[in-house]
C-alpha cells in the first residue's frame, strides 16, 4: 500500500530555517514525481515545490531562492529544506507523489496520494 508520511515540522521564528521529510513507502519512489504543498486555514492548498524522477526540480515563486527540495530513491525519502522563512509560510505541508514518466507538478489537483501533513508554524 502507498503511503507518504510527512515529518519535520516545529515553531520556528521569522528568518529560521526547518528541514521537512517525506517518507515513501509500499511504492518505487523512482517512478513517481514528488511534490510539496502547504494549506492554511481559510486558504486553497498550494503547490511550493517539486521534484520529478530523476531529480529535477520547480519551485513557486514565493518560495524560489529560499525552499529546496531533494529526494534520494533509494532510501525512499524527500526533504524539502526551508530558509528564510516569513510567517506566511505557515501551513500544513504535505508531500504528494504522482506516477508520470517525466516532469512534475505544482498543481493539487494532478497528484494522486498525499501524506497526512506536518504543521510549520512561523512566529516572532
Amino acid at each position: 500500500q502507498l503511503q507518504l508520511a510527512e515529518s519535520g515540522g516545529d515553531v520556528v521564528q521569522p528568518g529560521g530555517s526547518l528541514r521537512l521529510s517525506c517518507k515513501a513507502s509500499g511504492f518505487p519512489l523512482g517512478y513517481y514525481a514528488l511534490g510539496w504543498f502547504r494549506q492554511s486555514p481559510g486558504k486553497e492548498r498550494e503547490g511550493v515545490a517539486c521534484s520529478t524522477r530523476l531529480g529535477s526540480t520547480d519551485y513557486a515563486e514565493t518560495v524560489r531562492g529560499r525552499f529546496v527540495t531533494s529526494r534520494d530513491n533509494f532510501k525512499a525519502i524527500a526533504d524539502l529544506q526551508m530558509n528564510d522563512l516569513k510567517p506566511e509560510d505557515s501551513g500544513t505541508y504535505y508531500c504528494a507523489a504522482l506516477r508520470i514518466p517525466s516532469g512534475c507538478s505544482l498543481l493539487k489537483g494532478t497528484y494522486q496520494n498525499w501524506g497526512q501533513g506536518t504543521q510549520v508554524t512561523v512566529v516572532a
